[in-house]
């Protein structure tokens, strides 16, 4: 499912540059956050972390930083295993400066989607899954309107896990669903602006 051949890090580094360093850096964030290093873990935490009511009172970045942000080994190595499986096609068909605009664009919309359903909650939030239903959503995209783009097995494989994913979000405890749900639509949503509906000879070849 969505195997990689890659040969060492090495390549996967120079084929998937950007996927690389977003891993990278929410496993440096996550060692910072839980290292012994003073006050940094708790400021970082403090300055980064999801708040709605604070977003309220003006702390706009905080729609932005906690896509960077994990406080568990587990929750760190799920989004970047995601993100690992689910990035290289697209950074490959997208450019690295297309797909992470859209990695950070449907990370923000889930933060704002989280807002907007309750915009003076005091729970905190973090995590990239947002980001990551947003790759996702855009595959979802390609599955309804440009099937061309990918092969019949691979197709299946996204509704499969896309439903797997919607499952586990609604059943599971202490999950950002608002995230996951708006991160896949704005997936979903900038799909036509990236791939239109017309038809092509270009497939997506998922672990190649």
């Amino acid at each position: 499912m969505f195997l990689r051949t890659e040969r060492s890090l090495k390549e996967f580094y120079h084929l998937y540059p950007v996927v690389s360093i977003l891993t990278i850096i929410n496993f440096s964030i996550w060692l910072l956050i839980n290292l012994p290093l003073g006050n940094i873990s708790n400021i970082i935490v403090n300055v980064g972390i999801g708040h709605n009511l604070l977003v309220s009172q003006g702390e706009i970045w905080r729609l932005f930083t906690p896509i960077f942000l994990h406080l568990t080994l587990t929750h760190v190595l799920f989004n970047s295993f995601s993100l690992v499986i689910f990035g290289p096609a697209l950074e490959r068909m997208l450019g690295k400066s297309k797909f992470l605009a859209i990695y950070l664009i449907t990370g923000i919309v889930g933060n704002i989607g989280t807002y907007v359903i309750n915009p003076l909650s005091l729970t905190p939030h973090l995590g990239a899954s947002g980001a990551i239903y947003g790759l996702l959503g855009l595959y979802l995209y390609m599955v309804v309107f440009r099937k061309d783009l990918m092969r019949p097995t691979d197709a299946q494989i996204v509704i499969i896990i896309l439903v797997i994913g919607l499952i586990m979000t609604f059943i599971g405890a202490g999950i950002n669903r608002a995230a996951h749900v708006f991160g896949g639509i704005g997936g979903f949503a900038l799909g036509p602006l990236l791939f239109g509906r017309s038809n092509s000879s270009n497939t997506v070849h998922f672990g190649t």
